[in-house]
């Protein structure tokens, strides 16, 4: 069978190209700047400059983190969507509101709050050093400052399609004997992995670049707390410019390798 050419008329034609044109100016061309002025003075100082041993661990740092946020803000974000779509109850407004909270609290203020609540003078902060423990400025604050912030990602994503969805198809499976397990796996999952899948590559994003929050909580100790994007503000403040965008680049290729990702499982057709 044969089909028609699509025939595009010039103002079609314009905004397809004046959509390219968009996207590399916002995307194409910083990423091309910032692997030019990592590489400027040569591949060897920029493996050099990555292979630092602060900068090393700041990327460890960053993986850990992003690995420990994603799968639990993912399980949160499908308990609370089922709650919100699949229940009727007092309060249900409230939980909504609550989770679109983090989004609507800027990085530095929730830091700020963290702070306040489980530092060394906070709220909580002196029975915690009588217990001995010590959550400010180790990698436990910078986890949980982290989940707080991309709390709203899943969920967001997920609420409206389920709602959307309704219960029709978990009553039908259910009501031919399934057990709860079952209809999750089985009927609920299939049709809200690309929702998790892109509310996980937006929690990922925003974990690995995230700077204020982070900053306040972390300390910023060389070696110890300091994530990427707070060892590259370091290094350009050390004036070590060829080290900062060499940090850049592997944080910029760490966002490029998520996007690879997702664009293979659509390819594969293995979330469809």
């Amino acid at each position: 069978m044969t089909t028609k050419a699509t025939t595009r008329s010039p103002a079609e034609i314009a905004l397809i190209a004046f959509a390219f044109l968009f996207a590399a100016a916002l995307l194409l061309v910083p990423l091309t700047l910032i692997f030019s002025f990592a590489l400027r003075e040569g591949l060897g100082v920029y493996l050099a400059n990555i292979a630092e041993p602060t900068t090393l661990h700041s990327i460890g740092l960053t993986v850990l983190t992003a690995v420990v946020v994603v799968p639990v803000n993912i399980v949160i974000g499908v308990c609370v969507a089922w709650l919100v779509s699949r229940f009727n109850f007092r309060g249900r407004q409230l939980l909504i509101t609550i989770v679109e909270l983090p989004a609507a609290v800027s990085p530095i203020v929730a830091g700020t709050v963290y702070l306040f609540l489980y530092g060394g003078q906070g709220l909580l902060g002196p029975a915690l050093q009588g217990a001995g423990i010590q959550l400010m400025f180790t990698v436990t604050a910078i986890i949980l400052v982290s989940l707080f912030v991309t709390a709203p990602f899943v969920a967001r994503e997920l609420i409206p399609l389920m709602q959307q969805q309704g219960s029709e198809d978990e009553e039908a499976a259910l009501s031919l004997g399934a057990s709860g397990w079952q209809m999750f796996w089985f009927v609920t999952l299939p049709n809200i992995r690309w929702a998790i899948l892109y509310g996980a590559i937006l929690t990922n994003a925003r974990v690995m670049g995230e700077f204020g929050a982070v900053s306040v909580v972390s300390g910023s100790i060389r070696g110890q707390t300091n994530t990427l994007p707070l060892q590259i503000s370091q290094l350009f403040n050390d004036f070590n410019v060829t080290g900062a965008f060499a940090a850049s680049s592997t944080l910029a290729f760490m966002a490029v390798l998520t996007l690879v990702l997702k664009s293979a499982l659509e390819a594969k057709g293995g979330w469809r």
